[in-house]
């Protein structure tokens, strides 16, 4: 049995298809079996809504062949309203969930009664859940059940986690012990990187030259999931792939900006085996059963070994089948990355930065949850939310800090009655200032940020839905401009009442959506295998052209080397040139170059703009850099930082998602959702409001600690500047490098506006003088 006498948590690690669901719920079958339990016994809680749709779907089975008296039922944001209340006043034996519709459950007033007789919980996928928000508010959740239930079981399952250790501190009641069960790993995968006749471009994310090897993959397997880093990517290539499809094969596309329609219609293809391949991204990740899966094709880096271990595990899902994939570099340097990953997975190398301290925005919200149930005591919700893993370090200075803020709104807002949620009773007990608050803070919960998107429906066909694209994009748009949604191109017809409506125009080139999928950057680990592949100089598993480019590199220049820096400098294009190969992943180089060019304005190096990878920072400006040694001092780093965040873009945005989830904003009012544009001015309005009078508020500080460790990655440049210690080789050329090359061709450049205008500006006009014969007037 998973759970042994005094271990009120375990963690079980075991193989894709090693039964590890199943084991984590036989001990409930059993206890069932015997009868007399009535009520709710065991939560069953995933990170997707299809996930637990598939473990109900596969529970049933044994179930019903048994003949057992045992009502499974699933419960998330799609469940009709009229079942979830029937669930509460009626719970079933076993509820599949999500973390979000777990906190709901918990903030109504009888709670106490449906977690009554609750024995299990199980966390499925917990490795998903540990590195996101959702992981922090779920174990808030627990802890809330935990103090219903003391009894309370925990099991977390996964096939795919670094560090046991630190998933059991995770899960546990602190300060519980966790039981940590590691099964037989099974066999290695089947994994290579796909052959091409074709060399991949030197930049670039599409893949575009694998389309014929591709296809030639899902012709010769039962069905391939061909897995992107981001939904436009999986858009370009579908289409792609469809046009090169001449023979018709059954081909499907599935991310999460499509309709929820659409995307049923593909999983359900997907398990009666209609369908040769599917491309997708990160929606198809986690542990669902697709059947006759037989192949896995990851179109890119996967910047990550854990995430590329989950995906492989798509393909054979069962156990002692070794899964099968093939990895498609985007461009020449993401060969280099591939090798690196495969044979961190070889060596089963796991990769995963620690999350620290859970995050106080998803605290503030549980103190709201909390007052939406009854009356509370703030030593008792304090010692309940310090039993969470994530919070167990929460001093009680920080939280009497977010009840307040959840009370009064904070210094600068406690004039304002809308943000006088809570008040505190003469017997000392806190509760909701006005009860019907209650609706609206249920309407608000969860910690996943919607983007402000648009719905996407064809025009004059009924309004059926394809999907969404995001407002900045659908602004963009004028009637006959056409874009890529589900595949298919559609041409822009007009908005009405919100919605994009479209036609078909399946004759032009579209342009693409900018959906706003996750920007993945490469792990610290698979960095630093990187780097010691190219010390190593032990290239024979890269293929003749890429071991060529680096030892081109090496007689031209030096290749990167773990614990120091490499600057290059030279000039090229009329400008002076700086790359610094940082390897500190793109949100830390894209920060660095900010920076940079910062630091570069101080020193009077007139820096023009710069462009940044996962690997390097190239800046251009018009002067040279002779000694980047001053560049590089932390401390001034972080100083120009905190200028430039204070009225930047990024902390707005960050501001606006940290207060949607701490409930100082609300998306949802009377049950009707805002617009983008409507909470991104009031948020922007708060934001200034706070900056300018109460810079200090807690919303402020948890806003800078969210961009510091999320959009910027500053830990990433600290992580940098200890491992080089100084150590900078600075290597000055009079041409580009090899290493280099690529960051030419890269889009997303960034101008600096500064001294450099001001120079160029007054050299035009000194040359229009001399040629026009005016150099010698003098004003």
């Amino acid at each position: 049995m998973l759970e042994r006498a005094g271990a009120p948590a375990t963690v079980l690690i075991a193989p894709t298809g090693g039964g590890k669901t199943l084991a984590g719920f036989l001990p409930t079958l059993a206890e069932l079996a015997r009868g007399g339990h009535g009520g709710l016994h065991t939560l069953y809680v995933s990170p997707l809504k299809a996930l637990a749709s598939d473990i109900k779907r596969n529970l049933l089975v044994p179930i019903e062949e048994a003949g057992l008296p045992i009502r499974v039922e699933d419960r998330t944001g799609d469940t009709p309203s009229s079942r979830k209340r029937r669930q509460r006043a009626d719970p079933p034996h076993i509820l599949l969930t999500t973390p979000e519709s777990l906190a709901l459950l918990t903030s109504y007033e009888d709670a106490p009664r449906m977690f009554a007789g609750l024995q299990r919980v199980v966390v499925d996928e917990i490795h998903a859940l540990a590195e996101s928000k959702r992981g922090d508010q779920l174990m808030l959740a627990l802890a809330r059940l935990q103090q219903i239930c003391p009894g309370l079981r925990r099991v977390g399952l996964s096939a795919t986690v670094e560090d046991p250790a630190a998933i059991a501190r995770f899960l546990a009641k602190h300060p519980d012990p966790c039981e940590i069960v590691q099964a037989d790993p099974g066999p290695n995968p089947d994994i290579a990187m796909l052959a091409c006749d074709q060399a991949p471009p030197w930049s670039g994310g599409g893949a575009a030259y694998a389309i014929p090897a591709v296809l030639e993959q899902v012709k010769r397997h039962k069905t391939t999931l061909i897995f992107h880093n981001t939904r436009a990517q999986a858009e370009i290539f579908f289409h792609n792939l469809w046009l090169a499809n001449e023979e018709a094969l059954p081909i499907g596309i599935h991310h999460g900006s499509l309709d929820r329609g659409q995307r049923e219609k593909v999983e359900q293809a997907m398990v009666r085996g209609d369908l040769r391949a599917i491309v997708c991204t990160g929606s198809l990740d986690l542990g669902i059963d697709w059947g006759d899966v037989d192949l896995v094709i990851q179109i890119g880096a996967p910047k990550n070994v854990k995430r590329l271990v989950q995906r492989i595990g798509r393909a054979n899902h069962r156990y002692n089948a070794p899964s099968k994939a093939l990895l498609v570099p985007a461009n020449r340097f993401e060969v280099v990355e591939c090798v690196a990953a495969l044979e961190a997975v070889k060596a089963h190398d796991l990769d995963g930065d620690g999350r620290g301290d859970g995050p106080r925005d998803v605290l503030c919200q549980h103190i709201l949850i909390a007052a939406c149930a009854g009356p509370f005591e703030a030593d008792a919700l304090y010692a309940e939310m310090t039993s969470a893993g994530p919070y167990a370090g929460l001093t009680r200075a920080g939280f009497d800090a977010c009840l307040q803020f959840c009370a009064t709104g904070g210094y600068a807002l406690r004039a304002y009655d809308q943000w006088q949620r809570l008040m505190q009773r003469p017997d000392g007990l806190w509760q909701l200032r006005d009860p019907r608050s209650a609706v609206r803070i249920r309407q608000n919960i969860g910690t996943i940020q919607d983007t402000d998107t648009l719905k996407v429906k064809w025009r004059g066909r009924g309004g059926a839905p394809l999907g969404e694209i995001e407002e900045g994009f659908a602004a963009s748009l004028t009637p006959g401009d056409t874009f890529l949604i589900g595949g298919q191109i559609v041409r822009y017809a007009g908005l009405r009442e919100l919605v994009v409506e479209v036609t078909r125009d399946p004759g032009r080139k579209p342009k693409i959506a900018t959906f706003n999928g996750t920007k993945f950057a490469t792990s610290t680990q698979l960095s630093q295998r990187i780097l010691r592949m190219f010390q190593s100089g032990d290239w024979g598993a890269l293929p003749a052209h890429t071991a060529e480019w680096l030892r081109l590199q090496s007689a031209v220049s030096r290749l990167p080397e773990p614990g120091r820096l490499l600057v290059e400098t030279f000039p090229q294009d009329g400008r002076q040139q700086m790359v610094v190969y940082g390897f500190a992943g793109r949100n830390a180089q894209q920060t660095l170059g900010l920076l940079l060019t910062k630091r570069m304005e101080e020193l009077g190096l007139a820096p023009m703009g710069f462009v940044s990878t996962d690997y390097a920072t190239l800046i251009w400006g018009l002067d040279a850099v002779t000694d980047p040694a001053p560049l590089f001092d932390l401390d001034r780093l972080e100083a120009g930082l905190d200028d430039w965040l204070a009225g930047n873009a990024v902390m707005k945005r960050t501001f606006r998602a940290s207060a949607t989830i701490a409930g100082l904003i609300e998306r949802q009012v009377g049950g009707q959702r805002k617009t983008g544009r409507q909470a991104t001015m009031s948020s922007d309005i708060l934001y200034d409001t706070l900056l300018k009078y109460d810079p200090d508020h807690l919303l402020m500080q948890i806003t800078r600690e969210e961009a510091m460790r999320g959009l910027i990655d500053f830990d990433r440049l600290r992580e940098m500047c200890a491992r080089v210690g100084g150590r900078i080789d600075h290597v000055a050329l009079d041409r580009v490098t090899p290493l280099a090359a690529p960051l030419f061709l890269e889009p997303g450049r960034v101008p600096v506006r500064g001294s450099a205008e001001e120079r160029l500006l007054q050299e035009e006009i000194t040359k229009l003088m001399d040629d026009s014969g005016l150099a010698q007037i003098t004003v």
